[in-house]
């Protein structure tokens, strides 16, 4: 086995399920593990930095739910939750659930399509102990996690999962301008994992396809909108903005 393999899982009935190698201690560059209640995926931390791992309950995502603005935050406001409004969401870029569960936490039903599998796994085992945290359960209960390709088949995911989605959330892989270390080295490791997002077109082409009222995409402030047909409407704050293809109103 390589030792330059980009991930490995040491639990061989985990690797299975998810189709990736099994390895120990230094044959992967990344190493899916569990630490303590939860799944990590962990390297070499001068690179990476900390363990990467998904908490609903606690840390950040805690701290956003109950200071970070409600329906005033940027990605509620991009997505439609205003006006009594309360779309269902598909998330075709879900990476760690952060915007999916501010929506979930503001009453959307949210549909969270990865197609990396090792950020999947970390999904799915920070849903599972979402679920069984009495504060929080609700709201994970209206996420639902799927593992595919969104630019390749999203349509597939969405009808398999059987909601009609009114908005699509998109997050593709951009150059991170953030200047914390942490950040930086979080950026890097999702690059180790699934490269830039060279087929971002195709995956804005589908989502338009799908959504029956909207589309959002997440970028940078400064950033050229993904090639394609140019966005209707831009909403923007200091650091990120949202480009909106609009195909018809949001009503309550």
């Amino acid at each position: 086995m390589s030792p330059t393999m980009p991930v490995g899982v040491r639990d061989p009935a985990l690797a299975a399920r998810l189709g990736l190698p099994r390895a120990e201690e230094g044959e992967a560059e990344l190493l899916l593990v569990r630490q303590g209640d939860r799944l990590v995926l962990a390297g070499d931390s001068q690179r990476y930095g900390h363990p990467l791992t998904v908490d609903f309950v606690a840390g950040r995502a805690a701290h956003r739910r109950r200071f970070g603005g409600g329906r005033g935050q940027l990605v509620a406001r991009a997505c439609g939750l205003a006006r009594g409004v309360t779309p269902s969401v598909v998330d075709a870029t879900a990476g760690l659930g952060r915007d999916a569960f501010v929506l979930a936490s503001l009453g959307a039903e949210v549909l969270l399509v990865e197609r990396v599998a090792a950020i999947f796994a970390l999904l799915e085992d920070g849903l599972v102990r979402a679920r069984f945290d009495p504060e929080i359960r609700e709201i994970a209960g209206r996420m639902e996690l799927v593992h595919g390709d969104a630019a390749r088949d999203l349509a597939a995911l969405v009808a398999a999962a059987d909601i009609a989605p009114q908005v699509v959330h998109l997050d593709p892989m951009f150059p991170h301008r953030d200047k914390s270390a942490l950040v930086k080295k979080e950026m890097r490791l999702f690059r180790t994992l699934a490269g830039g997002d060279p087929d971002a077109p195709r995956l804005l082409e589908a989502a338009l396809d799908l959504a029956t009222h909207r589309v959002v995409v997440k970028r940078p402030r400064k950033a050229p909108p993904i090639q394609g047909p140019p966005p209707r409407h831009v909403i923007q704050d200091r650091t990120s903005r949202y480009d909106l293809y609009v195909h018809r109103r949001l009503d309550a």
